[in-house]
């Protein structure tokens, strides 16, 4: 798994998360803190932090948090992943490497 931020003014690095799973207090230790907070105020007063409903980008934890450093978050509708944009990007990504696999089996065959 890796964890990236991007924007109209830039990118954050590319951020591995070995293991299988991401907890509440693993998304804020290893990408809030280190890259999300520091990453605001160089896009300036109209950051607005965007993730989707995760269950650990939505727990009380991480809620109590983003009010504790003034993050503002963009709310989501619950179950929406047809509004966010990044799942298109995945579903194009899938087909993409589902493509180069079939043409890779044909031409190994």
């Amino acid at each position: 798994m890796v964890w990236a931020g991007k924007s109209l003014q830039g990118r954050t690095d590319l951020v591995p998360l070995p293991g299988a799973r991401l907890r509440s207090i693993r998304y804020i230790v290893d990408i809030l803190e280190p890259h999300v907070i520091p990453y605001g105020p160089f896009i300036g007063t109209n950051f607005v932090y965007k993730h989707d409903n995760a269950r650990p980008h939505i727990a009380r934890v991480v809620q109590a948090y983003f009010r504790e450093t003034d993050t503002p978050i963009m709310e989501w509708p619950a179950r929406s992943p047809d509004m966010n944009p990044i799942e298109h990007v995945w579903d194009d990504l899938q087909c993409c490497v589902g493509a180069v696999e079939l043409l890779l089996e044909l031409s190994n065959s």
